[in-house]
């Protein structure tokens, strides 16, 4: 990068929030992927005019801009592929304004998914996306990816609360879309077409949510199942049986196995363990709607149910399911998360297919999921400097989405496209839907500086 570039960029945001230093170069060169590319400069901006500062002067060198949060993306969202500058939006941290009259957050995009919560816990208040990396991920990956979390059958994504957004676009300008009004249908959404946008299109500054109130109450159950299907039934049952669970999770076998191995838990090691978990204002609310999941999963041949009767009971089987992907960390070198989703009837059929590919590759592809909207995490573990091994999981990976797509799904629930799927992209997409989003993209950033080679966008 030229040296004239750097000075610009320190006279922007000032020496101290900009870097071109080995090791923080090397730290940005990675997500929580298995990705890697190294950045060219890093910069803080503290606030929007900043932002467009930054943005004026990469349109009119052309140079590469990817945004980044906290960089637990899976799919390489944040991995800048092509060089250039990564937009570090980590200090525009502040919490702006909290309004429990009208239900409305307004935030910077670095702040934090758990500082939020936590703020918005003494009004009664939460927001309900709840994603798994909610202790450090910040509220613009949250933007940027649709994100979800073990609450999204019951509560949904993150684009059901973004009311609005300030957006800074590629040229610099600065953009305001939709309103503090719960409803609005004025002109196009350009809310939602930013939402899950991935930051190819614009640099999200601020962010007005929709917030709950929290309800106060939760029961929480978990049942074994010694076949798939069962489990799935059980699943497709709960959905449609008037009970819409807060939560309602899946393990599989090998998940399970890896857990025992790695932990005390001495878990039964069956093909499916459900947890379910349903919220309500009064216990009589609570208890009923639990009742009725217990009931479905003992009708679909749960060799085993267990309720907690109190927090410390029911924080204990959540274990399981949280702890899951730290144990799976320790099998191997390499683990790719994968995130899919199909209809709620498919999920033992995704099941049976990952556990098959599992046997036909020779790989350990553990499952854990979302089972109450269908979006499942097959994590495939494997040694990255065995070559005939990643072999094996580039063949299982084709495989998998090639499934997925057969089955009805779609290749991400929540994680986002990034880099992990771009060769999937055909498999979902016509032409005719891949060239509208690539239209979009050129009349956003016509010079494609935007965390450019993300979600197949480039011809």
């Amino acid at each position: 990068m030229d040296t004239t570039i750097k000075q610009s960029l320190k006279e922007i945001v000032g020496a101290e929030n900009f870097t071109d230093s080995l090791i923080d170069l090397i730290a940005y060169s990675k997500d929580a992927s298995e990705h890697r590319h190294r950045p060219d400069a890093a910069v803080w901006p503290v606030n929007t005019g900043q932002v467009s500062a930054i943005m004026k002067l990469a349109s009119r060198e052309k140079l590469p801009i990817v945004p980044r949060g906290a960089g637990t993306s899976l799919a390489g969202l944040a991995v800048p592929e092509q060089g250039g500058i990564i937009l570090d939006l980590g200090r525009m941290d502040k919490i702006i304004d909290i309004n429990i009259e009208d239900r409305l957050a307004v935030v910077q995009p670095g702040v934090v998914y758990a500082d939020l919560d936590r703020a918005l816990s003494p009004h009664g208040f939460f927001f309900p996306p709840d994603p798994a990396s909610g202790s450090v991920c910040t509220l613009g990956g949250n933007v940027a990816t649709n994100a979800g979390g073990i609450k999204g059958a019951k509560y949904g994504t993150t684009k059901d609360y973004v009311l609005a957004l300030e957006v800074v676009l590629p040229d610099g300008r600065i953009l305001h879309t939709g309103s503090k009004c719960m409803k609005s249908v004025s002109g196009y959404d350009l809310t939602r077409l930013f939402v899950g946008s991935e930051g190819t299109l614009g640099v999200v500054t601020e962010i007005t949510f929709k917030i709950n109130p929290k309800p106060p109450l939760v029961s929480t159950s978990m049942a074994n199942f010694e076949t798939l299907e069962d489990a799935g039934r059980a699943v497709s049952e709960i959905m449609y049986s008037g009970i819409i669970p807060s939560a309602l999770e899946v393990i599989d076998q090998q998940t399970l196995i890896a857990i025992n191995q790695n932990t005390d838990l001495n878990l039964p090691e069956v093909e499916a363990l459900l947890v379910a978990e349903t919220d309500g204002y009064t216990r009589e609310e609570t208890e009923f709607q639990m009742a009725k999941i217990v009931s479905i999963f003992k009708k679909n041949n749960a060799t085993t149910t267990r309720q907690a009767d109190s927090k410390e009971e029911a924080e204990a089987l959540w274990t399981a399911r949280k702890s899951a992907y730290g144990v799976l960390a320790r099998i191997n070198n390499n683990l790719i998360v994968e995130d899919l989703a199909v209809p709620m009837s498919k999920v033992p059929d995704m099941l049976r297919a990952i556990s098959e590919l599992s046997k036909k590759h020779n790989l350990r592809i553990p499952t854990v999921g979302h089972a109450g909207d269908g979006n499942l995490h097959p994590v495939i573990c494997f040694d990255g400097t065995n070559a005939d091994e990643v072999k094996r999981v580039e063949e299982a990976s084709a495989e998998l989405f090639e499934k997925v797509i057969e089955l009805g799904g779609t290749l991400t629930g929540e994680h986002g496209i990034g880099l992990a799927k771009v060769p999937f992209m055909g498999l979902e997409h016509d032409e005719i839907s891949m060239d509208i989003m690539r239209s979009i993209k050129r009349l956003f950033d016509p010079n494609n500086i935007l965390n450019p080679r993300k979600m197949g966008l480039e011809e």
